[in-house]
C-alpha cells in the first residue's frame, strides 16, 4: 500500500502530531508510540509508508478495538448477573425450584458415572400458614429468611440449597450416601431448632418435617424429588 503525501513534509507532520496528541488523551492505553509501530509491524505496513497519517488511523482503530474490549466486558458481567438473577429465588438467597432441578440433574449424572455418591435432603414446614396468620407475612418472610440462613450456613460450599416451593426447601449433598446423608440431615434440623426467629421482639419457632434420599443412577430429578418427599412424609408420620 503507498500513501501519496499531499503536501510538504513539515505541514504533514505538524498536522499528524497535533492529531496524535488528540488520539493520545482519548486513548491513554494506545499512546505509546513504540505500541502503535509495534501494531504497524504486526499489519505488515512497511516504516517507509508509516506516516503520520497511517499512525493516526492505527491510533484511531486501536482505540475503537479497546472500546470493544471493554463494551464485551460489561456485557459479560451483566450477562452473569442476569443469569445469576434468572437461578436465585425472589426472596431468599438460595437457587429456585428451576435452577435446583438443574443442579440435581448434574449430581445424578455424576453419580452414574463416575460412581460418586450423592444425596438429596427435603425440607417442609409445618403448617406454616399460621405463621403468617399469626405474625403476618412480613414475620413469616423473616421466618422463611432465618431457615434459609441457617440450612446456607451449614454446608459445604460443595454443596447446593434450594427453595423448592413457598415452605419447601432442598438440600443437595455431593460425596453422602444414605446413612451420612440421615445423619446431616439430623444435624441441620438440631441446628435448626436451636435457632429460631427472632422478629419484632417475637420468637417464631417453626416445624419441619424432613427426609433424605441418596440418588441412584438411572433416576431423573422428578423421580428423586419424589422419592425425598416420600422420606419426608414417612418422618412427618412417624413424629407424629
Amino acid at each position: 500500500m503507498k500513501i501519496e503525501r499531499t503536501g510538504p513534509s513539515r505541514g504533514t507532520r505538524s498536522v499528524g502530531a497535533a492529531a496524535y496528541a488528540r488520539q493520545a488523551e482519548a486513548v491513554p492505553a494506545a499512546s505509546s508510540a513504540a505500541t502503535v509501530a509495534a501494531t504497524a509491524s504486526v499489519l505488515g505496513i512497511p516504516e517507509s509508508e508509516f506516516t503520520p497519517r497511517v499512525r493516526d488511523a492505527i491510533l484511531t482503530l486501536m482505540g475503537e478495538v479497546d472500546n470493544l474490549r471493554r463494551e464485551l466486558a460489561a456485557t459479560r458481567e451483566r450477562l452473569g448477573e442476569a443469569e445469576k438473577n434468572a437461578d436465585s429465588d425472589q426472596l431468599l438467597p438460595l437457587l429456585n425450584r428451576r435452577a435446583f432441578v438443574r443442579e440435581l440433574t448434574r449430581y445424578i449424572a455424576f453419580a452414574g458415572r463416575y460412581g460418586t455418591p450423592a444425596s438429596l435432603i427435603y425440607f417442609d414446614l409445618n403448617d406454616f400458614k399460621k405463621v403468617n396468620d399469626t405474625y403476618g407475612h412480613a414475620g413469616g418472610d423473616a421466618a422463611l429468611m432465618n431457615f434459609a440462613r441457617v440450612l446456607s450456613a451449614n454446608v459445604r460450599d460443595s454443596d447446593c440449597v434450594g427453595r423448592l416451593g413457598g415452605d419447601e426447601f432442598g438440600i443437595l449433598l455431593s460425596h453422602a450416601d444414605q446413612a451420612q446423608a440421615h445423619k446431616k440431615a439430623d444435624v441441620l434440623a438440631e441446628r435448626l431448632r436451636a435457632s429460631p426467629t427472632v422478629w419484632n421482639s417475637k420468637t417464631i419457632q417453626i416445624s419441619f418435617a424432613y427426609g433424605a434420599f441418596e440418588l441412584k443412577a438411572g433416576d431423573d430429578a422428578d423421580m428423586a424429588m419424589a422419592r425425598a418427599d416420600e422420606a419426608m412424609y414417612a418422618h412427618k408420620r412417624g413424629t407424629r
